[in-house]
């Protein structure tokens, strides 16, 4: 749901950076408007989008401002939605009353500190960003290690199989080792047994040619 709200912030809020804090803020959360000096010393900020972004924005400013600002009051007022801004700007004077020595030189102070927070916004959101390569490689790595696992696990696996199958082939070789025993040692009885038969079959014989030589007086 989009929103628009119209923020009044007084305290000591001026020569601080804290228009460049509002802004880069509003930045983050895609707000659009702007934030400017008034001549009382106030600050005020028009914002417009997503309800979420325009929540985050002021409670951005009341609990988290730069540590130059000291905040005394704020009044928020929220209004219907024009669509007026197509980006976040920051307006008005620097500071109020005319320029003088002292107020030059507190204007160099806020350029100063609003370049400083600028920079260090910068800063944060280049650690978010090794934040994330970090992130990212640590997931590579973990990923990398779930593989090797995975492959180690494998390759037990196949470590078993093959122990298995080493195994079965002793067993096999033995089984044939047995049978070859088992078919010689049954050759062996075959052989015995036919020798006992040819010896039996030529007695038989012999007995016969006796008979016949007896009967026709060759003996």
């Amino acid at each position: 749901m989009m929103k628009r709200a119209d923020v009044r912030i007084k305290g000591n809020v001026q020569m601080a950076g804290f228009r460049t804090f509002i802004k880069n803020t509003a930045d983050s959360l895609n707000v659009k408007g702007f934030a400017g000096n008034l001549e009382d010393g106030s600050v005020r900020v028009i914002c417009e989008g997503e309800e979420e972004g325009i929540t985050g924005l002021i409670r951005s400013v009341k609990e988290n401002p730069p540590s130059f600002v000291s905040i005394e009051g704020m009044d928020v007022t929220y209004e219907d939605y024009r669509g007026e801004f197509s980006g976040f700007e920051r307006r008005g004077a620097d500071v109020p009353g005319e320029e003088s020595e002292m107020v030059a030189l507190m204007r160099s102070f806020d350029k100063k500190g609003e370049v400083m927070i600028g920079i260090l916004s910068s800063m944060n959101g280049t650690l978010g960003s090794m934040n994330g390569t970090l992130g990212s490689v640590n997931g590579t790595l973990k990923s990398v290690k779930e593989d090797t696992s995975q492959m180690l696990e494998k390759q037990d696996t196949m470590l078993e199989k093959q122990d298995m199958m080493l195994e079965k082939q002793d067993d096999t070789i033995a089984a044939i080792d047995r049978s070859k025993e088992e078919i010689v040692t049954e050759i062996s009885s075959l052989r015995e047994d036919l020798r006992s038969y040819m010896e039996e079959k030529f007695a038989r014989i012999e007995q016969e040619i006796e008979g016949i030589k007896a009967k026709i007086g060759m003996v």
